[in-house]
């Protein structure tokens, strides 16, 4: 029973990583619909809208009420996924919230940005400049989101058990090293210092 939180960059494949993985362990892959569940127990929709907004384009504005119903909210399904186990998190401050708990795998998925933003234009049939402003729009939107709701820095590097670039890995192959990082047993006690 494993649980994998999931972290990504716009334009990064993180969640086609995310897809992946979650396909080849048979693991239920969770998103979007955790924000909703989670904005339904805390009694305030339009939360969902705000969270879900990675770019910011409908400028909802959250009272400090909701924002705490929803990180309390947020934080109850996630523990209920951790307990139902074999789940896949994309997103949504997992990486925090299940921090310090056993069996839970961490991973960050990023691309430098100009593949990024090749990808997103690709992606959306829009111009380079155009994914380039979307793709600093969500990074700003998901630090801010992390900084608001949880008081971390979604970029720390400590947050992650696995950081995997996907500047010259496919999605498949992205997908591959983090089931084999979740399938290869550790043992922290072998950790050794030697002068």
């Amino acid at each position: 029973m494993a649980v994998i939180t999931i972290s990504r960059q716009l334009g990064s494949l993180g969640s086609h990583v995310a897809r992946e993985v979650s396909a080849m362990l048979g693991y239920r892959l969770v998103w979007r619909d955790l924000i909703n569940m989670s904005a339904l127990r805390a009694g305030a929709p339009c939360t969902a809208l705000a969270v879900i907004d990675d770019l910011g384009l409908l400028g909802i504005s959250l009272k400090k009420k909701e924002i705490r119903a929803f990180r309390k909210a947020l934080r109850q399904v996630m523990e209920e996924l951790y307990n139902e186990g074999n789940v896949v998190i994309l997103g949504r401050a997992g990486q925090i919230i299940l921090h310090e708990k056993p069996g839970v795998y961490h991973v960050r998925i990023v691309a430098p940005d100009n593949l990024r933003a090749e990808r997103v234009a690709a992606r959306h049939h829009v111009s380079y400049e155009n994914a380039l402003a979307q793709i600093e729009a969500s990074d700003k939107n998901r630090r801010k989101f992390l900084k608001r709701f949880f008081k971390i820095a979604w970029d720390d590097p400590h947050l992650y058990d696995l950081l995997i670039n996907t500047a010259h890995l496919d999605a498949i192959q992205s997908a591959r090293l983090v089931v084999q990082a979740v399938s290869t047993p550790s043992d922290q006690n072998a950790i050794s210092t030697s002068s």
